[in-house]
């Protein structure tokens, strides 16, 4: 076995050598700009664009000309808040989000309240799921987007996607959705989710970074977007500037492949998850953190009673990589706010680990994580309580 052991696939996920192999050729034979239409470089490129355009729409039941790309999920995230905020103002200016969103989404609607905007922010329950109450009593006639999550980067939790969505279609409100973790883990369904808005990325499928998408409903009811980049008009006006064609190519065979493997992956990732949870929920004073019901099937986040994050990391992180929370935000000492959301205390929170398994964790490895996590959290035990 290989060390170190990588638990840490909610923040990023290797490419599968499947798609290196897909996305090689476009580096140096099929190198053309998606946008030249006057030669067979060109052509190739634009074709295998709308293939890949294909493969994602297939796996979250969309249809192709739905599919807008970008450089990762955080553009598509800007780009669908301030579109929608831009494009329907005549409408409305309020927008309702969770406490528990991602900072992409957090720091768009905090950016558009110096613009105007009138931004709620729900607060979750204990298990991270939004009160659907709450969500229905705050929506006003100035209501013109409600951007919930499906799935929480740190602690894995599902929200109640298809309740959110009717809410907002008997209030006429658009649904925007930040699916980055969940597409491709679990099954994601734009139809009878009845989702408006849905944003991805492709590092987080075993594809490359620096590309994402931005599902845009185009009917029942159709979206509109104010562009927030501009030049030469691509992706139908909505995203300017020269694709990166090899990267959409390795993002739709990313689709393709969690296409077909998504059922067996699932249960394979939830089987190990579980077992990662039961024997270090067995060390005692180490407790779930979010819904044990609703959550994706790769994901726990735990808390060990009484060791700071950070120490019980530090002594085993040259051999297993976790995380104390979002990378995005893992850098700060602070608490993570979405443990804080839940009611958490600062303590408890400082004492909280995420694991994200992933396609190539084996049963070998969980082993050894279970281990060595375990003999690490006696040992820390013993010195704290010693003071």
């Amino acid at each position: 076995m290989q060390l170190p052991v990588y638990l840490d696939n909610n923040a990023t996920t290797p490419v599968d050598p499947r798609v290196l192999d897909e996305m090689l050729p476009y580096f140096t034979q099929n190198f053309g700009n998606a946008a030249s239409r006057t030669h067979i470089f060109g052509w190739v490129a634009e074709e295998s664009v709308e293939h890949a355009r294909q493969q994602l729409a297939l796996l979250i039941n969309a249809h192709s000309k739905e599919i807008v790309f970008t450089s990762g999920a955080t553009e598509s995230i800007n780009l669908a808040i301030k579109g929608v905020f831009e494009m329907y103002a005549s409408k409305g200016n309020q927008i309702i989000t969770c406490a528990t969103e991602h900072k992409a989404v957090l720091d768009t609607c905090k950016h558009l309240e110096k613009l105007g905007a009138d931004i709620t922010y729900l607060p979750v329950q204990s298990d991270g799921r939004i009160n659907l109450d709450v969500l229905e009593k705050n929506i006003k006639p100035e209501t013109i987007l409600i951007a919930i999550m499906y799935a929480n980067n740190e602690i894995g939790v599902i929200q109640p996607i298809k309740e959110i969505a009717a809410v907002a279609q008997k209030h006429n409100v658009l649904f925007f959705c930040d699916a980055a973790q969940a597409v491709g883990k679990i099954p994601v369904d734009v139809i009878e989710d009845n989702i408006s808005l849905l944003s991805l990325s492709a590092h987080k499928i075993y594809g490359p970074k620096g590309v994402g998408a931005l599902y845009v409903r185009r009917k029942n009811p159709r979206v509109r977007l104010t562009a927030q980049m501009d030049g030469g008009g691509h992706e139908n006006n909505m995203r300017s500037g020269t694709l990166n064609v090899p990267a959409i190519v390795g993002f739709g065979k990313a689709c393709e492949i969690c296409m077909h493997e998504i059922d067996a992956e699932s249960m394979r990732l939830k089987n190990l998850r579980d077992k990662l949870e039961k024997k270090l929920v067995e060390l005692n004073n180490v407790q779930i953190n979010g819904s044990t019901e609703f959550r994706l099937p790769h994901v726990t986040n735990l808390s060990f009673d009484k060791i700071p994050a950070n120490r019980l990391m530090m002594s085993f992180n040259k051999n297993i990589a976790v995380s104390s929370g979002s990378a995005c935000t893992s850098a700060l000492v602070e608490p993570s706010y979405v443990l804080k959301a839940l009611g958490l205390s600062d303590e408890r929170a400082n004492a909280s680990l995420r694991f994200g398994l992933g396609r190539f964790t084996t049963e070998e490895q969980i082993d050894y994580a279970i281990k060595e996590i375990s003999e690490n959290v006696e040992k820390l035990r013993a010195e704290f309580s010693s003071f």
